[in-house]
């Protein structure tokens, strides 16, 4: 056998990042950042430490990109529900259904990626998710805003808080119809709210 023989064979497959970081997504939303060690990401991406650090910068470095990944595909598309013109009761009842359906859509992925990093131990990884986080957050405020000025700060921490529940609630095992039954109640008690003076 010659020496390019041996090359040949011996040489490693070249890694592919970005079918990583969809494959570390996965294993992230499945088990969350603070179970997922970097022992079992070297495995389930069949490379090294050495290579892993070299393709992500680190466990943490690799979880943004996840993030990234997860915001870019629209999980939970407020841009497409959240219209200009469209009664605000009306498409924030529907942003609570969306996110009750998406987030028990997979047995295995359950809840909200971001909202559930912002929930990790890990001081890192909190501090990422609530990045990402925060366009989304702006954004349903902003919307809020061209219907109620006044109110646009409290309805806004209310969608955003009750979408966070939403998630928790679906990790920890509640069945679509109770968290789609609870989704229609927050539609309800959001239209109930803007009937509501704010100094009341």
């Amino acid at each position: 056998m010659t020496g390019s023989d041996k090359e040949v064979r011996t040489r490693r497959r070249a890694f592919d990042r970005e079918s990583g970081i969809q494959i570390a997504k996965a294993l992230f939303h499945k088990r969350g950042y603070d179970a997922v060690g970097i022992s079992e990401l070297t495995n389930v991406l069949d490379i090294n430490p050495p290579s892993l650090y070299a393709a992500y910068g680190s466990k943490a470095g690799l979880f943004s990109r996840c993030l990234e990944l997860y915001v870019a595909e629209g999980n939970l598309p407020a841009d497409k529900i959240l219209t200009p013109g469209r009664p605000l009761a009306e498409a924030i009842a529907d942003l609570f259904m969306t996110a009750a359906r998406l987030y028990v859509k997979s047995s295995a992925q359950r809840g909200c990626l971001v909202a559930e990093g912002m929930r990790a131990d890990d001081p890192q990884a909190r501090e990422l998710a609530s990045q990402f986080a925060k366009p989304g957050m702006r954004f349903i405020e902003e919307y809020i805003r061209q219907y109620e000025p006044d109110k646009a700060k409290d309805l806004g921490d209310y969608v955003v808080t009750t979408l966070r529940g939403f998630s928790a609630a679906a990790v920890t095992g509640l069945s679509r119809p109770r968290l789609l039954n609870v989704a229609r109640l927050n539609g309800q008690a959001f239209a109930a709210l803007l009937l509501i003076s704010p100094d009341s």
